[in-house]
């Protein structure tokens, strides 16, 4: 999963001293078996989904116009599944079979890449783009909350590969060349933010321990106002990324 170079980290990066949880290693804060539950829902659904955007960014790779641009999407495809395997180790490091830890999530993320199947090769560019930054906003805002350990782990997979700006020049490069394709775009991009969203939601209802870590019950300082404003400013960050693309939110 990437954030694209370009990208604004999200309003909760501080220099604060971490307090609570955000201040134990994993040693400690797994003795919380709640909590220990909660880390685990959250590595197997970014281990799906770093699975799955290798299998997607693959498929992908087919779409591109030329050798240089399938080249430049398996790389991305390599360094997604480099990803996994770092997820994978570590459920495993734990005592979790990485199979079961993904598993519960495993629908709704297949769902997801479903509805929002691209039909050509700039679709697919958009959605590497914002799709997966949406999903990498999310968690570099609960990540702040984690125990040092999984809270390194989480930041390392997130951690830009240089391929955002790709994403960036070739899109605009295709507006300035015919800007009809603005507007299809930007209702592509409107399209892949709600799906997000909306599966994001569904696996947080669905799963106890991930839900009561991000209203509070587990890691401290998030509620239930704390979770709107962090949607709130997921969603200022994709616009500014549509605005990066050339194209309107």
């Amino acid at each position: 999963m990437e954030t694209p170079d370009n990208a604004i980290a999200p309003a909760n990066d501080t220099a604060e001293e971490p307090t609570g949880i955000a201040a134990q290693d994993w040693a400690a804060a797994s003795a919380d078996h709640q909590y220990r539950a909660a880390v685990v829902d959250l590595l197997g659904a970014l281990a799906y989904g770093e699975l799955a955007a290798f299998e997607r960014l693959a498929e992908d790779a087919k779409l591109a116009p030329s050798l240089a641009d399938k080249a430049e999407l398996a790389k991305m495809a390599s360094a997604e599944f480099h990803h996994f395997e770092q997820l994978r180790d570590r459920l495993a490091a734990i005592d979790v079979e990485p199979t079961t830890a993904m598993e519960p999530f495993a629908a709704a993320l297949d769902e997801f890449h479903r509805l929002t199947a691209p039909s050509d090769w700039l679709e697919g560019l958009v959605k590497a783009y914002v799709g997966d930054s949406i999903a990498s906003d999310f968690y570099r805002e609960v990540a702040v909350r984690l125990d040092s350990d999984t809270r390194k782990l989480v930041l390392a997979v997130l951690d830009d590969t240089g391929h955002g700006n790709f994403a960036v020049e070739k899109v605009r490069a295709a507006i300035e060349a015919d800007p009809r394709v603005g507007g299809r775009l930007a209702l592509w991009a409107r399209r892949l933010m709600g799906e997000a969203l909306s599966q994001a939601q569904r696996v947080v209802a669905e799963r106890d321990a991930l839900s009561t870590m991000l209203v509070g019950g587990v890691a401290d300082g998030f509620d239930l106002a704390a979770v709107g404003e962090m949607f709130a400013r997921i969603t200022k960050a994709h616009t500014k990324r549509m605005a990066a693309l050339g194209l309107a939110s």
